[in-house]
This record gives structure tokens, sequence and C-alpha cells, in this order.
């Protein structure tokens, strides 16, 4: 196919996504063509284009090396995607209408426009994301899910050298701001020229409902609030994450929690993380129902999970608002040295808050409540409800919302280290990280490992790895002594 062929089929796409009309096609053409450096075009067929938009971009960007208008650096070329994407991505304004009209007609077909606009203009990364590698493990509580994350391309030695002499610039504040809508990227912050925001009225407050560009699961979304401020639980938040799956009733909606070392990756930046996804942790079950004495059409039991879960269900939306503030509360003040749970520090600092997930169940309102705490000690210097240091060479960083719920997202070392791992289990000539060793000497004492279950075995034990350090991150034990204190502080509530 001809360049000119190639731009042609790309203006067609573009005037399909509703952002433009047959009218602008000369228009796009010379806009795209300039940005790949092509002074002339000839040739063009009327035809429907018989190539992906993805598939198209790739030539655009090819013919843009060649013509020298772009180098091999990632951010270089990820600008340009983001600049040819956009043309294929009706303005916010367009975009807000569009959903509105189908929101009209359903929630889920307003989500599923939107959805497949970003995947469409590759602002979702759905060629990144393939790369991941996902296997689901049984365990005592039930499947739960393991990704190795390989989407986020790594950055070569000139683009980290480029960016070290990149002018330092505050603006967007940071990747969850509104003003990323359009923004076209630097060598230091990624392309976002193809970005749309839904606006939200949240009870009178502006927020913004996104889709994340490296999805972990099913439409993977974040919904931001307008004004640049820390994340902080409270009532608010609460009734904020009611009131969006009031909105969006097949999604679920959560929050990380609000402290360092149990919090998110960002923050700075209040938002939610949301999604059409059923994770493990929703689909485990209540072991211990309990009362609640001053919300009695409340619901109210402890989760069989390896974390410390209270799950609330009502119809009544305020009163399960109140319901978790009561319990976020009495968390926050609440101590038990007979299990290291320390509410404050001596100089008041606090440790306690909470990891809350709201989801819809038929005319039910649900919401969990995972109680966090991320006090230290000589013992564990990286926190007590932590991975402990024998989990580490699996996963050492902080626990947040998506594993919580029985995801794990694990670093892309692992994809050679295991591979190594299976090559000492069989005893074939091997790499093995020095951190693996002793849990791979245990692996090859407790199973009989040849060629055709190696990667099974293996696989099952990352994932019960991965069932550890949820349980490290557990405020109450799922030992006897442990249930007995988690009852103590249902006593209060």
């Amino acid at each position: 196919m001809t360049i000119s062929q190639t731009i042609y089929d790309f203006t067609t796409l573009a005037i399909a996504s509703g952002g433009w009309m047959e009218m602008d096609r000369i228009y796009l053409h010379n806009r795209i063509a300039a940005l790949i450096g092509e002074d002339s075009l000839s040739d063009m067929q009327e035809q429907k284009p018989s190539q992906p938009s993805l598939e198209l971009l790739d030539a655009l960007i090819a013919k843009a090396r060649e013509n020298q208008l772009i180098t091999e650096n990632q951010a270089e070329v990820e600008m340009l995607e983001a600049q040819l994407m956009d043309f294929l991505t009706p303005p916010p304004s367009v975009v807000n209408a569009f959903f509105a009209q189908h929101y009209s007609k359903s929630p889920k077909e307003a989500t599923d426009y939107f959805f497949e606009l970003s995947k469409a203009n590759d602002y979702i990364k759905t060629r990144a994301i393939a790369k991941n590698i996902i296997f689901p493990v049984e365990t005592e509580y039930g499947e739960i899910e393991i990704t190795i994350n390989l989407s986020k391309p790594e950055k070569d030695p000139k683009q980290i050298a480029a960016e070290r002499t990149a002018a330092k610039v505050d603006y967007p504040k940071c990747m969850l701001c509104m003003e990323n809508e359009g923004y076209k990227g630097r060598l230091n912050y990624p392309a976002r020229t193809n970005h749309r925001i839904i606006r939200m009225n949240l009870d009178g407050e502006s927020w913004g409902f996104q889709y994340s560009p490296y999805a972990y699961y099913n439409e993977h979304s974040i919904i931001l609030s307008e004004e640049h401020r820390p994340m902080k639980i409270s009532r608010e938040t609460f009734a904020r994450l009611l009131k969006i799956i009031e909105v969006l009733p097949h999604y679920f909606v959560g929050s990380n929690a609000d402290l360092p070392i149990v919090g998110g990756s960002i923050l700075s930046h209040d938002h939610y993380q949301a999604g059409r996804h059923e994770f493990p942790m929703a689909k485990a079950e209540i072991e211990q129902e309990f009362s609640l004495t001053n919300f009695p059409t409340v619901q109210a039991g402890i989760v069989k999970w390896p974390m410390s879960v209270i799950r609330l269900q009502g119809k009544n939306q305020a009163e399960l608002v109140e319901a978790a503030t009561e319990i976020y509360e009495k968390w926050q003040n609440y101590s038990d040295e007979s299990v290291e749970v320390s509410a404050f520090s001596a100089d008041g600092t606090p440790h306690h808050t909470v990891t809350p997930i709201a989801r819809r169940k038929k005319d039910l309102f649900e919401l969990d409540l995972v109680l966090r705490d991320n006090n230290v000690s000589e013992e564990h210097p990286d926190g007590i409800f932590h991975p402990h240091k024998e989990v580490q060479h699996i996963k050492k960083e902080n626990i947040g919302l998506i594993e919580v719920m029985g995801l794990a997202v694990l670093p892309p070392r692992l994809e050679k280290e295991l591979i190594e791992v299976e090559r000492y289990l069989l005893d074939e000539e091997n790499e093995l990280a020095a951190y693996h060793k002793d849990w791979a000497d245990q692996l090859k004492q407790a199973n009989s490992v040849n060629k055709e279950n190696v990667k099974q075995v293996v696989q099952e034990a990352v994932g019960k790895v991965f069932a550890q350090v949820l349980s490290d991150a557990g405020v109450f034990k799922r030992t006897a002594d442990g249930k007995q204190a988690f009852g103590r502080f249902i006593e209060t509530l």
C-alpha cells in the first residue's frame, strides 16, 4: 500500500470516529502528511480501510522515521503516535456528548463506547498489555490472579540520558491531573494528545473518568478529582464510592489507602480505580456475620480472606456511609499490642487507615473495608504488615488496591527469573538468582518435577507466595490468636 493510500485510509477512520466530516478530508490529509514529512499525495482510491488503525499507525510512523522526522527515541515515537491518533479521537466536548447520548440508553452502552474509542485510538496500549503474563492459581481462598507486568516499555540508555538533560517542567502537576488531556508530552513525560476524560459531578464536585493506558484488568479505569489534592480517606470517600456505583452499576470502584507503605503509588492526587472485573476478593464468602449496634439494617461480616476485611451490605447508601465512617474512625484509634497493632506512634503519628471497595450486588450496595496498618519494627523495617523478607524475592512492593483484591502485579524481572527456577528444578544448566535458591530448594524437595509439569509447579508456588504476601499484609492473622484479636475489634462496633 502506498503512503498516500495509508493516509487516505487513516483519514477515513478519523472521519468515522465522529470528530470530523467528509468536508475535512483534504485538511486531514495535509495535517497528517506534514506530521510524517510527506510533501505530496497521489494515487489515493476511495475504499473501505483494509487495515485496522494500529497497523495504519505503524506505517505512518515508519514513514516518519524514513523521512527523519523522528529518531528511534521511544518518547519521540510515542509523542508522534499520540498526535496522529488524536485525529481518530473527537474533541473532549464531543466525546462527552457522545458518552451522555449513550448513557441515556444505558450506563454500559456509554462505557462500551468510551472503552472502544480508547482502544482504537491507542490510548489504551492493547499491544503492550498483551505482553503481560497472566495465570490463575487455586488457593484456600479461591482462585487468585497472577500478572507479571511486561506492558510498560523499558527505556533505552539514550532516552535515560536525554531525560537527565531535559528541562524541568511542573506542568501538568502530576499524571492524574486534568491538564494531561491533549498534552503533547516531552522526553521525560508521557504523551497524552489522544487522551480524553469524561466529566462527572459527584455530589457537587467536579471529577473525571478515564481509562488506564496500561490496564491490569478489564476496563481498568481511573476516577480523579479535578482539584490536585492529596488522597484522603473520609466519610466523603465512602459517599463518592457508592455514588460512582450508582452512576456505573456494572463497575466496581475502590480507593487506595492514604498512608505510605500501605498506600498506592500516587498519593499526591485524590483518585479511585474502577472497572468491569470481578476480583477474587469479591467472590470470597462471609465467614462470620456480626451486628452493628447503631445500624441494624446494615448487614456486616468478616470475609474469608488473608487480609482483614469487613464487608457491609445494604440498600440505603446514607446508612452504609455512616456505618463505614464509624468503623473507619474506630479503627483509626484502635490498638491491640498483643498482635502488634498500634494506632499511633509515641509522637502522635497515625498508622491506621482502610482500603475501601464498593460494588453492586443486585439491589444491594456492598462496601468492603480492608483494615490497614503501616507501622514498622526492627524485625520488619519495610512494614510489619507489608510483604516480609522471605517473600520479597517474588513481591516486595506496596500492596495496593489491586493486590488487596487478589490480583498480583509482579515485577517484569520474574519473566526470566522463573524460567531459571524451572531449569534449576529440572537439573538443567541455569542462572538461578541467589534470592530464589531457598525457595527453589523447597520446591525441589516437595515436588516430583518433570518437563511436563515444571511450569505448573512454579506457577502454583508463585500463587502460594502471593497468598502469603496478602497474609503478611493482614493486620489480624488467620490464626486462633489473630481471629480472637479481630473479634475484640468487632466487639467495639
